[in-house]
């Protein structure tokens, strides 16, 4: 792979097999709003150096005092940079509005001869289409700078307020190497920050939509989870990690969940899949597994404060998953863990928002974290108090390992609380009905249930 050049944001970079396109036409497309002046800025501040400066040429877009004013405002803006040359800003403005592009294109020189720029900005690049008097003056414009960049070996990144489909009747669609698509879609709610690589000349990406945010911080990607199918034999560990619950370690035979495997726990409103998610999690901390739960937990003689526990918890108001699985994974990483529970399921099928991306974005997280050697617990809430219809939503169930049924049972006037483990692969269990209190103790499994009709 040829040298790249980074973005800033490590996760593009790994979307773009490595960064943009050296000594190449880079193009970023996007509705007004998207982010395509900051991604061109932080790319600018990430790569300029005394020898090979960052060159910054802005348009007919935005006053360049306005552009300085905002990007003051992000993180990445290095002022020393500024000062020393490593980054220089000029205007092309004034001279678009009184002279014809030819007279641009010497200006250019000037600008590639004095500053020798590593890289050049042009923001935004559609202004040229607008001091344009017809389409063969353009392209005689378009030919001459692109020939001047390459032959100064300059890399550059033109932004242009495109959408995807206008971009690809433009001109510099076909002459760019590289085209980012930066775009703002609605789902249900919510407002979706999305970007798509649509060209990388002579290399791989990868493929799909891409979720993004513009902050303080920059431009951070949150690559979408598709993780590849793992080929031959399924292999778990050979290792057991009890379940807290010693009695169910009985049912399930060999003393617990295979380590690394993942157990979707269903059942009702009020059952106790939360306080099952907390046995699980308390024990791994209690036998130097570290864990982490994703929500608020509610101590049964345990510690907010172990340090073998980690609490991530966000409002499902505006939760994006792609974001909150990196985050997820990072914490993983971080801390090592072992055990990770998830409460809930349904509160991020919501945020997906599309059932088809959620079944594979679902499907690559436990496929990530199983081969990690992770064991997942994934928590789902079902609308059936009694004689339970089906398990999950979107085929949940036929990625999990283990599945256990919480349900309730009416007992005369009284409802008794009933558990069965109804799948668990590669280990035999007892598929029997059990009855269970929650206690001050906690999770307390009971006798054997006869269920009639």
């Amino acid at each position: 792979m040829t040298d790249r050049i980074p973005t800033g944001s490590k996760r593009l970079d790994e979307i773009l097999n490595g960064g943009l396109l050296p000594n190449a036409i880079n193009l970023i497309v996007g509705v007004p709003g998207s982010g395509k002046t900051v991604l061109s800025q932080q790319v600018a501040f990430q790569n300029g150096t005394l020898e090979r400066p960052a060159l910054y040429l802005s348009t007919l877009s935005e006053p360049l005092d306005k552009i300085l004013r905002y990007v003051e405002s992000l993180k990445f803006f290095d002022a020393e940079g500024v000062r020393e040359g490593r980054i220089v800003y000029q205007d092309l403005g004034e001279q678009l509005g009184q002279m014809p592009l030819e007279e641009i294109l010497a200006s250019v020189d000037r600008f590639l001869r004095d500053i020798r720029p590593g890289i050049v900005v042009f923001d935004s690049f559609r202004a040229f289409h607008a001091v344009s008097s017809d389409t063969t003056t353009f392209r005689r414009f378009l030919y001459g700078l692109v020939r001047r960049l390459t032959a100064s070996a300059t890399t550059a990144i033109w932004n242009a307020p495109y959408t995807r489909e206008q971009a690809a009747d433009t001109t510099e669609f076909a002459v760019a190497d590289a085209i980012i698509s930066l775009d703002l879609k609605q789902v249900a709610e919510r407002e979706l920050r999305v970007l798509q690589v649509l060209k990388v000349r002579g290399s791989g990406y990868r493929s799909g939509e891409h979720s993004y945010r513009v902050s303080e911080s920059g431009f951070d990607v949150f690559p979408r989870l598709a993780e590849i199918r793992i080929e031959g034999r399924y292999q778990l560990s050979p290792d057991h990690t009890a379940t807290g619950i010693a009695a169910l370690d009985e049912l399930l035979d060999q003393g617990g969940y295979w380590a690394g495997a993942a157990t979707l726990i269903a059942g009702p409103s009020g059952i106790g899949k939360t306080l099952m998610g907390l046995h699980f999690l308390y024990h791994g901390a209690a036998v130097g597994e570290p864990g982490i739960l994703d929500r608020i937990v509610s101590s049964f003689g345990w510690s907010i404060d172990d340090p073998n526990v980690s609490v991530l918890s966000r409002g499902v108001v505006d939760v994006n998953i792609d974001e909150w699985v990196y985050e997820l994974i990072e914490l993983a990483q971080t801390t090592n863990a072992r055990r990770i529970v998830i409460d809930s399921l349904p509160d991020l099928m919501s945020a997906a928002g599309d059932p088809t991306r959620f079944r594979e974005w679902i499907f690559s997280m436990t496929q990530r974290f199983m081969r990690a050697g992770i064991s997942l617990m994934l928590i789902v809430e079902i609308p059936d108090l009694f004689e339970l219809k089906r398990i999950s939503e979107h085929g949940i169930s036929h990625l999990a390992d283990n599945v256990i049924l919480l349900q309730y049972v009416q007992e005369g006037p009284e409802l008794a609380r009933a558990l069965t483990v109804l799948k668990t692969r590669a280990m035999h269990h007892r598929p029997v009905v059990h009855r269970y209190e929650i206690t001050d103790r906690g999770f307390m499994l009971g006798d054997v249930l006869t269920l009639t009709r």
